[in-house]
């Protein structure tokens, strides 16, 4: 197979990369030159921001597959899925199960409501929703039912430059007590990156198109489970005070971004957590334990010196060690 990347020097885009040339197949990566890209890919240099000029190195060239992380404007997946549509055999574009309209109700399948997409023509501001059903409407128009739109969720895994599990790994390597957003039994629905591209590639070169939610089945794993392996792995230092969710958002402690992955029972729990994953799964989709996600993930963090990528548009998570030390200290915490 012959592999066009969008990206694939980060995170998601680096495992499909990755993944692809573990199984032989030839390579091209396409990306702004920032970061370097695997060994072994050939490199096509371009910024897909300014337009045809920046696409210039894509006006040549056939693969089979293209793959598209893109999370920006949707005019960026619009202007290479249509330079590419008569030269690429298939396009797979990593959406995200954010297009469903809120609320997303627990068992949600893939023909649930959708919130209507941004303009192809919007500025680099849309909001990440509209966004990702716009580079999904866009990849539809020039490739139809050769567009494969995978929907994940939650990305965990090595690579990772969103900060979610390396705060909780560099939170437990710290050790000491550890607030710990309860229930401990709380199910999680994610996807390590090296499933998500593995499934990426089979479901290409299977030829699959459509919509798929793409992310473990609900349950999974529990926040407990999470962060027991955290805990585990970083040298067992540290002890998880698990505290009632009602005393987190009472001290202003906001789900997802102090503490990372976690979100109290719910709407936004339901939405993230509880999402009908049945179509995929019987694709042949694949999620390998979260003792092998968190252990693998350390151990590239301690590689990189213990610190992780951040990527520039997403703010930094984790909660403030005041905060912590705040809830820790007040009376009849656990």
């Amino acid at each position: 197979m012959r592999l066009l990347m969008l990206g694939g020097t980060e995170f998601v885009g680096r495992a499909v990369t990755d993944a692809a040339l573990g199984r032989g197949w030839e390579v091209t990566v396409f990306h702004r030159g920032h970061h370097a890209a695997p060994a072994g890919a050939r490199t096509l240099t371009g910024d897909r921001t300014t337009g045809a000029a920046g696409l210039a190195a894509l006006t040549e060239g056939t693969w089979d597959l293209v793959v598209d992380t893109w999370s920006g404007a949707p005019s960026a997946v619009r202007d290479a899925a249509r330079l590419l549509s008569d030269r690429v055999g298939h396009f797979s574009y990593v959406s995200s199960r954010s297009v469903y309209a809120y609320p997303t109700p627990a068992g949600l399948p893939e023909d649930g409501p959708l919130v209507a997409g941004a303009s192809q023509d919007a500025g680099a501001d849309v909001p990440y929703a509209l966004a990702k059903r716009g580079g999904e409407l866009a990849a539809l128009d020039a490739f139809g039912d050769r567009a494969l739109l995978a929907r994940a969720g939650l990305i965990l895994g090595p690579g990772e430059n969103i900060g979610r599990l390396p705060w909780w790994l560099a939170r437990t390597a710290r050790g000491g007590p550890v607030v710990a957003p309860g229930p401990p039994d709380a199910p999680l629905q994610y996807i390590d990156a090296r499933d998500l591209a593995d499934w990426l590639l089979d479901a290409a070169a299977d030829g699959l198109g459509g919509a798929y939610n793409t992310v473990s089945r609900p349950g999974h794993t529990t926040m407990g489970e999470l962060l027991d392996a955290c805990v585990r792995v970083t040298g067992a230092r540290a002890r998880l005070r698990w505290t009632d969710p009602e005393v987190l958002l009472a001290a202003g402690v906001e789900p997802w971004t102090d503490l990372p992955v976690w979100l109290p029972a719910g709407e936004l729990h339901d939405s993230m957590h509880q999402g009908d994953v049945t179509k995929a799964h019987a694709t042949g989709l694949r999620c390998r334990p979260v003792g092998e996600t968190v252990a693998d993930t350390w151990a590239w963090l301690c590689e990189r010196g213990g610190t992780a990528p951040q990527r520039p548009d997403r703010p930094a998570v984790g909660l403030d060690a005041r905060t912590e030390a705040k809830l820790l200290a007040a009376p009849g915490s656990p």
